[in-house]
């Protein structure tokens, strides 16, 4: 899975641009501002992206443009919008477009997917409950990845995805049960290690939140030492602590730097904290939110635990 899709960012500062809509009209886009401010009051400027990025984005824009009913053209330039740190102007396009396809669950995952970056988590799990109930039933598909992996293999799928992320917006609710029934539908959603390593993580931490500890360890099961994973380093370095293959030490050791590191450091901080450990969890989660990648699923997780239960530790 590509679960970490945010660090390419830009700053908008022109007016709103303009795209034709399936009656030739133009829609209008939301100018994007020049920071992002988060929950915590930290404020990020957005920085220019790459020249491949924006090459990336502009071809993505004249396939949309030149085929705007075209469903697989119009989540690409979505996508390719949101990695120039765009995330209101991608769910713009996704809505416009969900006018014209409502029954295609694909919008409604990758809007829900950016309203968990810009912290709507309410209109994300009612984005990703849509397109649950929609893909109930239906044969699964590889999702192609936007940043492929050092083997450009696909490991995602639609189904994956779906429960992926509203497992993520309940855990950024605190619905840990809720969070849970997602992840597990994750993890039967597909059989490669890094779906069953990313999955697994996220199962154990809700269980051990939940005080269930035996339960926790029960659902590591399907984790095995001679387990190879292409993207997934983190989540299966994590399981292996929780296996008691990894210390703690060692993985701390590997530091910050990446959205995936991210991951990890939240992982220790959580494992600190249902062991007993709350000043260190707390610190790392403290650490965590002061990186950029303020979009990663490891800084929302730390901000969103912040906000909810050690306000008073900032």
């Amino acid at each position: 899975m590509r679960y970490l899709l945010f660090a390419l960012v830009l700053t908008c500062t022109a007016a709103c641009s303009q795209k034709p809509n399936s009656e030739g009209e133009a829609i209008a886009l939301p100018v994007e501002d020049s920071v992002f401010t988060t929950p915590l009051g930290k404020t990020y400027p957005i920085p220019d992206p790459s020249e491949e990025a924006l090459a990336e984005y502009e071809e993505a824009k004249e396939e949309y443009e030149a085929r705007p009913n075209d469903v697989e053209a119009v989540i690409w330039y979505g996508r390719r919008t949101a990695y120039l740190g765009r995330s209101r102007q991608a769910i713009a396009i996704y809505t416009e477009r969900i006018k014209n396809f409502p029954e295609d669950a694909r919008l409604y995952r990758h809007r829900g997917h950016r309203y968990i970056s810009i912290r709507n988590y309410e209109a994300a799990i009612a984005d990703l409950e849509t397109a649950a109930s929609m893909i109930q039933g239906t044969p699964d598909q590889i999702e192609p990845d936007g940043m492929p992996n050092a083997q450009n293999i696909p490991l995602s799928s639609l189904h994956s995805n779906v429960w992926y992320h509203l497992g993520l917006a309940y855990y950024l609710t605190h619905q840990y049960e809720k969070a849970y029934q997602a992840y597990l539908k994750c993890r039967e959603s597909g059989s490669n290690y890094d779906n069953i390593v990313s999955s697994t993580h996220w199962l154990y931490m809700i269980q051990q939140r939940l005080g269930n500890p035996e339960k926790a360890d029960s659902i590591l099961a399907p984790i095995k030492r001679e387990g190879i994973v292409i993207e997934n380093q983190a989540y299966a370095d994590l399981c292996g602590l929780y296996k008691g293959w990894i210390s703690a030490d060692s993985l701390a050791a590997k530091g910050a730097g990446s959205p995936s590191q991210d991951a990890m450091r939240y992982g220790l901080a959580n494992w600190h904290l249902y062991n007993g450990d709350t000043t260190q969890a707390v610190q790392l989660m403290e650490g965590l939110v002061q990186e950029k990648a303020f979009t990663s699923f490891g800084y929302l997780a730390a901000e969103s635990d912040l906000l909810k239960y050690f306000p008073k530790n900032r």
